[in-house]
């Protein structure tokens, strides 16, 4: 992304500039972290590089598309397709069992009944939930209910998981379980995973880390303790 800013009731007194002009590449099969405090426009940030909402000025590039210009139906399409979303509040439908939470994403990207049903039993495998599959979200414990949340994230194949505070509703053990599986699947799979973030000690566990500030970018740095792997194609930009 390119200059982005991004401003609410755009003319009017109460004009407010949450973005000053941001520019950001994140590459292929990074592992990211953006930190910073209440109000520094994480979720801002996190919202336009989810194409969940739109920047005011400035350009924004995802494999290739320019997903300023466009409308908010392509939008969905693109979230569906290539972004996996992880949210703190888990964001799971309450009256369903955890297998069609899993399977919800591709249903609306139009897969079959039993492709649905054999690819969520395999990423329920892949987060250790399984065993749960019948289970509803109030039958889970909060970290089961976000590997289940993870399990849907990954359901399209995304090349994109962002992750929202993912583990600020969990205790540190279960926290732990949840980072252990953004790892694998970093590691393992090659997934880009930009993670938001409060906390200085998840984003230590991250290979790059971005820090904002009142809507701007204050430092870009490599984390020396963690290993990188070559820098590849850019996937966000």
């Amino acid at each position: 992304m390119s200059n982005i800013i991004k401003r609410y009731y755009i003319g009017q007194p109460n004009e407010l500039q949450i973005l000053n002009g941001m520019t950001l590449h994140i590459n292929e099969g990074e592992f990211v972290a953006i930190v910073g405090p209440s109000g520094s426009g994480k979720s801002t940030l996190m919202n336009i590089i989810g194409a969940l909402d739109k920047p005011t000025e400035g350009t924004y590039h995802l494999n290739g598309t320019d997903i300023s210009k466009m409308s908010d139906r392509q939008l969905s399409i693109i979230r569906n397709k290539e972004i996996g979303f992880v949210f703190q509040t888990f964001n799971l439908i309450p009256r369903t069992n955890a297998l069609k939470n899993v399977e919800l994403p591709m249903l609306y990207a139009g897969k079959n009944r039993k492709e649905r049903s054999e690819r969520a039993m395999q990423l329920l495998e892949l987060v250790e939930m399984k065993d749960r599959y019948t289970h509803k979200p109030n039958e889970l414990s909060g970290g089961q209910k976000q590997r289940v949340a993870i399990a849907r994230a990954m359901a399209n194949d995304p090349s994109i998981i962002l992750a929202d505070e993912p583990t600020g509703a969990l205790d540190s053990k279960t926290g732990r379980l949840v980072m252990d599986i953004f790892h694998k699947l970093h590691k393992e799979q090659g997934k880009t995973i930009v993670l938001i973030t409060h906390s200085p000690e998840l984003a230590s566990e991250t290979e790059r880390i971005i820090t904002i500030s009142d809507g701007s970018i204050v430092s870009d740095t490599g984390n020396p303790y963690v290993t990188d792997d070559a820098e590849q194609e850019v996937s966000a930009e």
